[in-house]
This record gives C-alpha cells, sequence and structure tokens, in this order.
C-alpha cells in the first residue's frame, strides 16, 4: 500500500482563496487513471500550514470521497504543537485514510527526546499506519536515524519519508529498523537511486504532473528493471529541478495550471504567484518531459 509513485497532492483554490474542490476531484481522477499508487492529501505540498483545520479535515474526507476505494489516500497530519498533530489524528481516525504523514514539528527544533515524545503522543491515538517525515530543510530540525529506530519500535509507526536526500541513510535505516520498515524518498531527483539502494518507493511533487510517467518509472523499478526506469526518469531530471525553482509548491501549482489539470492558480500568503523568470524554466523543463 505504501509503495511505488505516491503524489503529493496540491490543494486547488480558486480567486477567492477557497478550495477548489471541483479540480480537486478532477485531479483523483487524473491520477487513478495514470496508475498512481496512492495520495497524499493536505502534506506540505497541499499548503497544510495555510488551511484552518475544519479546510485540512475536509480537504482529506472530500479526496477520500472521490477517491471512492480506487487508489489508497494518506492524510498529511503534521503539525508543530503535539496537541494539534494529536487532534488530527483523532478527527481523521474514521475518514477512510489508509494512514497518515507527519512532519517533524517545525520552528520549534525540539531535541531527539522531544521528537520522539511527539510522534509516540501521535502513535497512541492513530487508528491507521503512521509515516514519519523528515525534512530538515524546511523544518529546521533533523530526525536522526537512532531516533526513528525507536519509533519503528512503536505498533504502529510503519514507515518514514525521508527528504534529506541523504542516501547514506537508507542502509542505515535499514538495519536500525527491519527489513519491513518502509522507506519512501521525499525527494523527486534522488528518488529512483533512493529505490534502487533499497527504498520502497517516493513521495513525490513531479507527480503532481507527470503522474504516468513516474507510475512506470516506480512500477519498472519494482521489478528490478532499474535501467528502463532510469531512461524515463532522464527525461523528467529538469522537472524534478525546475518545480523548485521557487518555494513549492509555487512552481507545481503552476505547471499544473499551464497543463489544464487545475482550473486556477492561486495560493494564499505568504507564497505569491511564480515569477515570470521562474515560469520559463517550469515550461522549459514541462517542454523536455513531452507535457507542453
Amino acid at each position: 500500500m505504501f509503495s511505488g509513485s505516491i503524489v503529493a497532492l496540491i490543494t486547488p483554490l480558486n480567486q477567492d482563496g477557497e478550495v477548489d474542490y471541483q479540480s480537486l476531484q478532477n485531479l483523483v481522477e487524473y491520477h487513478i487513471e495514470a496508475g498512481t499508487d496512492a495520495i497524499v492529501a493536505v502534506g506540505t505540498t497541499g499548503e497544510s500550514a495555510t488551511l484552518t483545520v475544519e479546510e485540512h479535515v475536509k480537504v482529506v474526507n472530500k479526496t477520500v470521497q472521490f477517491a471512492a476505494g480506487r487508489i489508497p489516500v494518506i492524510a498529511g497530519t503534521g503539525a508543530n504543537a503535539t496537541h494539534e498533530a494529536v487532534t488530527f489524528s483523532r478527527l481523521l481516525n474514521d475518514s477512510g485514510i489508509a494512514g497518515c504523514l507527519s512532519v517533524t514539528p517545525y520552528y520549534n527544533k525540539p531535541t531527539q527526546e522531544g521528537l520522539y515524545q511527539h510522534f509516540k503522543a501521535i502513535s497512541r491515538v492513530s487508528a491507521v499506519p503512521v509515516i514519519l517525515y523528515n525534512v530538515p530543510g524546511r523544518t529546521g530540525v533533523d530526525l536522526k536515524p537512532e531516533t526513528v529506530a525507536r519509533l519503528s519500535k512503536l505498533e504502529n509507526i510503519v514507515g518514514l519519508k525521508d527528504a534529506t536526500a541523504d542516501l547514506s541513510r537508507i542502509a542505515e535505516h535499514r538495519e536500525l529498523c527491519g527489513k519491513d520498515f518502509i522507506l519512501l524518498s521525499g525527494d523527486d531527483e534522488t528518488g529512483l537511486e533512493f529505490v534502487k539502494q533499497g527504498g520502497n518507493g517516493v513521495i513525490s511533487v513531479t507527480n503532481n504532473v507527470a503522474a504516468k510517467d513516474m507510475a512506470t518509472i516506480y512500477n519498472l523499478a519494482k521489478q528490478g528493471k532499474f535501467d528502463e526506469a532510469e531512461t524515463i526518469n532522464q527525461s523528467l531530471v529538469g522537472l524534478h529541478k525546475g518545480l523548485f525553482v521557487e518555494s513549492s509548491p509555487i512552481p507545481v501549482k503552476w505547471a499544473a495550471y499551464h497543463l489544464n489539470l487545475i482550473q486556477q492558480n492561486h495560493l494564499r500568503l505568504p507564497l505569491t504567484s511564480l515569477s515570470e523568470q521562474s515560469q520559463q524554466v517550469v515550461k522549459a523543463a514541462l517542454e523536455q518531459a513531452n507535457l507542453a
């Protein structure tokens, strides 16, 4: 369930700043048709930091409704306050999600013991499997492999999304956490190599606009056909980089709108629209990937 090509789904908004549920439904259908393995709803790419609690829960519930059991939905439930992350888990326990993805608390910069206690509290109230999410570049804190190992011993903490791009951690996590612990890359540029070295898949930004190619790449990887997978992946290298030319999800939202995958291209402050200069970078990457 938690392997292969998983999309970190954007949250489409209209010009009034409200969630565009028609575009959200269209995105879910797009990913089902493309063969995406699972959807992460309202993760970092889904602008979780700017949605209200009520909106957050509604977007997850609507994504589950639109998916209708055809594709697993993983809910982003992270927060920088433990009580808030616990609340998200409680509110979504009966929503039909397959699991939850919980990011390390941002800005607070807790100790490793603080991180352990944070995720332990979440695991106690979550009725679904929990995937840890480590992205030091955005949170200011690094969940160390030794702490991941401690957490892996808790009953329903089943995996890790690692966005450090540090491939040396794969073997370390595997040794410390065991062969059944799920390891997912959170970095598109190194995602295929991550799987080649023993990871289970990728939670991807690129997947938002190149879903069919990403599904093919990671299906081939599952079969050990890494040379064939790499051939396709090479056409997406520019996109893997270009979608981070400005803070994500600014570029990927522009790209999704440019490809008519969403009806409007809007974000919430403090995020602003993609600059004209950066638009050219993303457009060139889409062309290189034969998407535009």
